[in-house]
């Protein structure tokens, strides 16, 4: 006689995982909706996958595996299409004897197991993984879209993937076809859920190659090898989003799109590149629901908080944020205009490109090609009777000139400009042609930053500095303690030891001292001894800082500003 399991609910309340309360819960949605337990306790947060799966394990009979770090051999993937293995969600990872040994989220499903029997021509020997495991695992070892491509394809078990280059006629029916909008969605999709800043896609002479940017770095993304062969069908149809010329394939383009990915709406920043095996796509993925933090959460120290909330309520002068691309001076700028922006007030932007809308703000895009560029705009910004305006970047002496100018006659003016440090920005300000007394009577406080990846909260410890940074300068402070946060690295950062970013700063508060300095015209490195002098922090400072309190590395600071003197 066979021993029947206890049911689930008694088992994971003998061993304390859950209460009566959560569990009279669990089972009237049950009842309810037809659903399996586990899943429902998983899915309302009262377990974890990984506590309830060995339980589970227990109950039904069936033994359970790790998918994760498990190395299955890249034949046996070759010899399960993906297409299989997406519909039916299992991972196939051992083959002996003729039993296929495979994971999947409901192995007492018979009619599942039968199929693969019949479809493999195999035994299948099914063991307990969790729903996210398996989820995981498919992106892993078949990669991103994999079933999407085998589908195009026509893919049999075992066929032979060469396929001819596809005709030009047939380009923009291919692009409109339903497998490469879905393939073109599911990248878009996977790079949102890594919280991606960009996607790049870019061919070479026997790959094409998808790359995601996430805080900062570069990851290459696992995609089946065979979207090669369907490169401009998938270029076409970007091209088809952002309302380009898909004929065009000699020059390069630009252009945006919108997209919708749950709840959260998607600004796609869309640019085509020529290159000699065929177009290079870059796609900047912007989403307002990141952007308007507010000052309190742009990484700002109280010190350096207290400093900007007060220069920015000022009636005029410029206020000037400086750092390499992608250094998140538009998110300070547009944080900064949130912060003042009221009714009260009139705030004209012109930019290139505008990023993000802001509410009851009027915004300009730059077009040079009619011959509105940063100067012209500012000039009939002027008209319009503004409080405050920002210019997307000073570039050159013009923009420069009108910028100061229209400081000096009662407006706040806000505006970017490419140097390595706050000190820096008068010498390039002065390189471009305009004289010092100008900017020593407009410019009222220079912002440097820079970006650094926070610790992984999920996995970060304490751990001792080593030896290779005793030596850096500025880090004495560090030293006191003798211990710094480091992630270990896990599946919440993709192994790296971090997630997320935040901003270190470097904030120059033209002083009268200062004003006297600029109107001699004295070097760089004379402005920043005196601002270091009255208490400014420098870029290095302000990240051994944020060392010290644990939200980064002493190696991320390290990268990302450049040597100081002592």
């Amino acid at each position: 006689m066979i021993k029947k399991s206890p049911p689930l609910g008694k088992l994971l309340l003998d061993k304390g995982l859950i209460s009566q309360e959560a569990l009279d819960k669990a089972l009237a949605e049950q009842e309810k909706s037809g659903r399996l337990l586990g899943r429902i306790l998983v899915r309302e947060g009262v377990i974890s996958e990984d506590a309830l799966l060995p339980v589970l394990s227990v109950q039904m009979g069936i033994p359970w595996v790790r998918i994760e770090g498990k190395k299955v051999d890249p034949q046996l993937i070759d010899r399960v299409p993906a297409t299989y293995a997406h519909h039916y969600k299992f991972i196939p990872f051992n083959l002996e004897d003729g039993t296929l040994s495979i994971a999947l989220a409901d192995p007492l499903d018979l009619q599942t197991i039968d199929d693969l029997r019949l479809f493999l021509g195999l035994k299948i020997k099914p063991f307990l993984a969790g729903e996210k495991e398996i989820e995981k695992g498919l992106k892993r070892y078949y990669g991103i879209g994999a079933e999407t491509v085998e589908k195009i394809i026509g893919q049999k078990p075992g066929s032979d993937l060469s396929l001819p280059e596809v005709a030009t006629e047939d380009i923009e029916d291919l692009a409109q076809d339903a497998s490469i909008i879905k393939f073109v969605n599911q990248i878009l999709l996977e790079a949102f859920r890594e919280r991606a800043t960009d996607i790049h896609i870019e061919p070479f002479q026997d790959e094409l190659r998808v790359r995601y940017r996430i805080d900062g770095i570069l990851y290459e993304a696992n995609v089946p090898s065979n979207i090669r062969y369907f490169h401009r069908a998938i270029v076409s149809r970007i091209k088809i989003m952002a309302n380009l010329n898909i004929a065009e394939r000699r020059l390069p383009q630009d252009g945006r799109a919108k997209v919708r990915v749950g709840k959260a709406e998607l600004d796609l920043r869309i640019s085509i590149l020529p290159t000699p095996f065929g177009e290079a796509v870059d796609i900047r993925l912007l989403s307002t629901s990141n952007l308007l933090l507010g000052l309190r959460k742009l990484g700002l120290l109280e010190k350096d908080l207290s400093i900007l909330e007060s220069v920015i309520k000022r009636p005029h002068g410029i206020i000037l944020v400086t750092g390499p691309t992608g250094s998140g001076k538009t998110t300070t700028l547009y944080s900064c205009l949130s912060r003042i922006n009221s009714s009260e007030r009139k705030i004209i932007t012109i930019e290139d490109p505008i990023e993000y809308q802001l509410k009851g703000i009027t915004q300009i895009q730059v077009l040079p090609k009619i011959g509105l560029t940063f100067a012209q705009g500012l000039r009939s910004m002027l008209r319009h009777d503004p409080d405050i305006m920002m210019v997307g970047e000073i570039r050159d002496f013009e923009t420069a000139e009108i910028a100061i100018q229209v400081a000096l006659t009662g407006h706040l003016v806000f505006s970017t400009v490419h140097t390595n440090d706050a000190a820096s920005t008068i010498t390039r300000l002065i390189d471009m042609g305009v004289e010092p007394y100008l900017i020593s009577s407009s410019v009222e406080l220079i912002i440097a930053q820079r970006l650094v990846r926070l610790c992984c909260p999920y996995c970060k410890e304490e751990v001792r500095i080593g030896e290779e940074f005793i030596q850096e300068p500025g880090i004495e402070p560090l030293l006191e303690k003798g211990v710094v946060w480091e992630g270990r690295g896990c599946e919440h950062c993709k192994f790296t030891g971090y997630r997320g970013r935040t901003g270190i700063y470097e904030l120059l508060l033209v002083t009268d001292q200062l004003r006297e300095l600029i109107l001699k015209g004295v070097p760089a490195n004379r402005i920043r001894e005196e601002a270091l002098a009255q208490g400014m922090r420098t870029l290095r400072q302000d990240g051994f800082e944020k060392v010290k309190m644990g939200l980064t590395t002493i190696s991320e600071v390290l990268r990302v500003t450049q040597q100081e003197e002592g």
